[in-house]
């Protein structure tokens, strides 16, 4: 009989190296394809913009403007969710009350409503004939095609990043350590401060980061509740979609190109704080 030939088999190690190296692939192409490369892309627009494209877009007091109100809202935002974040994460994952699966469910409804559906509910609550309108109205205040509204829709968007980077922190750690510290006849604030705010800090500041890159790049609920006006209301993202409208490419890409250089630096920036902590506290 014709002896048959087998066909040797790989080695377990060696099949699990080729698997890893070619989900690293994927994961690579993955990201190069939906990431990378768009923002190469945008680089080399505003590289082939040249000099003077650069200067006349710096130059444009509205872009000026719209990026000033860019930072102001992002300030605000990230003040604010970081406060409550924290805030809400204790709640959730130290105390016990009913209705807490309800509240931790609307924690994460920004994730799933449309930014334009939170713009439409500033309308409906802040707009003319609105729930809130006759009171701020009398007491001087304007709403909507103002800054407030933005920076309330902006908030709202932005509520979950704290919140889901610090709650799971805090499950991790635990209570010991805190309640070590109140035996010792620290006060809460002295125990929040000493105890549970360095071992939240990383989560915390990605929370941050990711807060802050959000609010960067919001439109659509801006876009509903500030009406963009030029020079007033509109922000660093409506500023691109304008000149976008007006055939103003160049200044378009050169902000966008910003925009997202913020929010690059600033995830590195924390990326890099957190692994030089760990190789001090390593050695």
């Amino acid at each position: 009989m014709a002896s048959v030939e087998r066909t040797p088999m790989l080695s377990a190690p060696l099949r699990r190296r080729l698997v890893h190296g070619g989900l690293i692939a994927v994961a690579v192409i993955y990201v190069g394809a939906l990431v990378l490369a768009p923002l190469l892309g945008i680089a080399w627009a505003t590289i082939h913009a040249g000099w003077d494209a650069w200067k006349a877009t710096f130059q444009d007091p509205t872009a000026r403007h719209a990026y000033y109100l860019t930072g102001l809202i992002t300030v605000i935002t990230v003040a604010v969710t970081s406060v409550f974040g924290v805030v809400v994460a204790l709640v959730l994952t130290r105390d016990r009350f009913p209705g807490k699966a309800i509240v931790s469910a609307i924690v994460d409804l920004p994730f799933a409503v449309s930014p334009i559906i939170v713009g439409l509910m500033a309308v409906l609550l802040f707009g003319r004939g609105g729930w809130f309108a006759a009171w701020f109205e009398a007491h001087g205040i304007q709403m909507l095609y103002a800054v407030p509204s933005m920076v309330l829709v902006t908030i709202f968007i932005c509520i979950p990043f704290v919140i889901r980077e610090v709650a799971p922190v805090l499950q991790e750690l635990g209570t010991q350590e805190e309640e070590a510290s109140k035996t010792l006849g620290a006060s809460s604030f002295t125990t929040f401060r000493r105890v549970t705010l360095p071992n939240i800090r990383w989560g915390l500041l990605y929370g941050i980061a990711l807060s802050a890159a959000r609010s960067i790049g919001e439109v659509g609920a801006v876009l509903v509740v500030s009406g963009s006006l030029m020079g007033q209301t509109e922000t660093a993202p409506l500023y691109i979609l304008r000149q976008f409208e007006q055939n103003g490419d160049a200044s378009a890409y050169i902000v966008a190109l910003t925009l997202a250089l913020a929010s690059i630096v600033l995830l590195s920036g924390i990326e890099i704080m957190k692994a030089r902590y760990e190789r001090k506290r390593s050695r």
